[in-house]
């Protein structure tokens, strides 16, 4: 096991002690930032921000899981709006995957490990498209679930064909949940990584120690993915994950696809006040990303 060790270390990826700090920030300077996933409409988003002014707690980033084809040229641009005046990152998901298709395989037990990936060449050019119209709305934020579809939509941001400020972001649907996963990703041109949900710290240390792009924590999950609550956990998702985004208010939906009402926008706002008290009380010295950074994905 020591040749392999060593020879994992040369590529930049290491076991990491218990006592592991991680010493990277946001280019803002900030250890930790707040995302609250699963806003599916303008109106829910409107009233989560609301929410968010009135309890006093910025909301870094904002996310829809359902897709952008399941949203009209004007929500979007509703969407978009909603997010530029309040300064905050808006990140719209791919909408063709398995499960929208006509995929039995991807429902039956064996073939859920499909996920939410593209099938075929057809529905590789669909969700190019998808996120082309996002881009062309204003979305500087684009959560993805397949491999191929990250390192073809990097290709494109490299060579001009949308917007080299768009960021990439991959579901913990994905599946992934190790350095050498991450540092892959990452060479590909991934910016912030959505590891699986139920990591330990040692594991997610070492997803760190490996990588430099952000990495995106579930505090708190929906029944459909275990229902667990990690809010006492926070702290060390801080210390070993920074630059981290700590996702909250999952536990209010029942599905990654769950259509949030206002009522439960106000919820998910609740549970991230919950988690930003455990903050305040057990490591009070972690540094927060400002509002409205520059170095946020600001739709435009």
């Amino acid at each position: 096991m020591e040749n392999t060790k060593k020879f994992l270390k040369k590529l930049g990826i290491e076991d990491t002690s218990k006592e592991y700090v991680s010493p990277k920030r946001f280019g803002d300077g900030g250890q930790y930032r707040f995302e609250v996933p699963g806003i599916q409409s303008p109106k829910t988003m409107k009233a989560l921000l609301d929410a968010s002014k009135q309890n006093n707690i910025f909301i870094h980033r904002v996310t829809q899981t359902k897709g952008i084809m399941m949203l009209t040229d004007e929500e979007i641009s509703e969407m978009v709006s909603l997010a530029k005046d309040y300064g905050c990152e808006l990140f719209l998901s791919v909408g063709p995957r398995a499960t929208y298709d006509t995929s039995a395989t991807v429902h039956t037990k064996e073939g859920s490990r499909i996920g939410y990936r593209l099938r075929g060449y057809d529905n590789l050019v669909y969700a190019i498209e998808d996120v082309k119209r996002a881009c062309r709305l204003g979305v500087r934020g684009i959560l993805l679930y397949d491999e191929g579809l990250l390192w073809t939509l990097s290709q494109m941001r490299e060579e001009g064909e949308i917007p080299e400020n768009v960021y990439f972001k991959l579901s913990a649907h994905a599946g992934h949940s190790n350095p050498a996963s991450a540092k892959l990703l990452e060479k590909t041109g991934l910016n912030s990584l959505n590891p699986v949900r139920d990591l330990q710290i040692p594991m997610i240390a070492a997803i760190r120690n490996a990588t430099d792009m952000s990495l995106d924590l579930h505090t708190e999950n929906p029944k459909s993915t275990g229902g667990f609550i990690r809010h006492y956990e926070v702290p060390d998702f801080i210390r070993v994950a920074s630059p981290v985004y700590l996702k909250t208010g999952g536990s209010v939906a029942a599905n990654h696809n769950w259509d949030t009402t206002e009522a439960e926008a106000v919820a998910r706002i609740k549970q991230v006040r919950l988690v930003k008290r455990m903050i305040d009380e057990y490591c009070p010295e972690a540094v927060a990303s400002p509002e409205k950074s520059d170095d946020l994905a600001i739709p435009e």
